[in-house]
């Protein structure tokens, strides 16, 4: 018998999160990794925060979302936000109910920050690491060094002479700023919004971009990264292109 092509009207499941996530989903190993590591970071929260007040985001939902970031590629925080509202797999991995709001994209952003500057997200990582030592899932004899250019926020036009003043923008959103011709230099010029970016390229005829070198050490019996470093790329001065 044909069925019904009945609309999605019901406003009441009897389905948790938890048992709409498959058993052998593999975020749950990661979540169950990630939840042990939270709980050894809680004192750490505790501290960062007064004892009176509005209650804030938890920081276990934010670090949960972070890593969903990385994991899933998904390029903004604006992206992730629309991504946790209406994947219940997200919501899951969060913790967040079926019926609670998920946090505007720019909360997200300044507690992002917060957390970056008080070192938990690197904590958090570390304490991942520690243990995955603890289980005897890295080795110490195999090691593998991978490293590779990576672009940062900064925009082309924002690399300006440093001791140039420059005319008022016509545009201060989207300024316009012709530099053909203009041979351009990290010894003379710096970007405005991120000064410590570099201008850099993977090899001869490729781009340049402002750019930052990342390493990864990966340990090869399990893939395990044990640990990352970002600093300014080596630039050979006949690199420097015309533009």
């Amino acid at each position: 018998m044909r069925g019904t092509d009945q609309q999605q009207n019901h406003i009441f499941s009897y389905l948790s999160p938890e048992e709409r996530v498959r058993k052998d989903h593999p975020l749950r190993t990661i979540r169950a990794t990630v939840d042990e590591v939270l709980k050894q970071l809680s004192r750490r929260f505790d501290a960062m925060y007064a004892r009176v007040g509005r209650p804030s985001i938890p920081r276990e939902q934010l670090l949960r979302a972070q890593l969903l970031q990385m994991l899933y590629s998904i390029r903004s925080e604006r992206l992730l936000m629309e991504e946790i509202d209406y994947s219940m797999l997200f919501r899951w991995f969060v913790g967040l109910n079926l019926d609670d709001e998920v946090w505007d994209a720019t909360v997200f952003t300044k507690n992002r920050d917060r957390l970056l500057e008080a070192e938990v997200a690197k904590e958090f990582l570390v304490q991942v690491v520690e243990q995955a030592r603890a289980k005897g899932l890295t080795s110490d004899e195999h090691f593998t060094v991978d490293g590779t250019l990576l672009e940062a926020w900064a925009g082309a036009k924002s690399f300006q002479a440093k001791d140039k003043k420059q005319p008022p923008s016509d545009d201060p959103g989207n300024p316009t700023v012709n530099f053909r011709g203009e041979r351009r230099s990290n010894e003379r010029h710096e970007s405005k919004t991120d000064p410590e970016a570099l201008l850099a390229r993977k090899g001869e005829g490729k781009e340049s971009k402002l750019s930052y070198t990342g390493n990864l050490l990966v340990e090869n019996r399990n893939g395990l990264i044990v640990d990352a470093e970002v600093f300014q790329p080596t630039v050979r001065r006949s690199a420097m292109p015309r533009w």
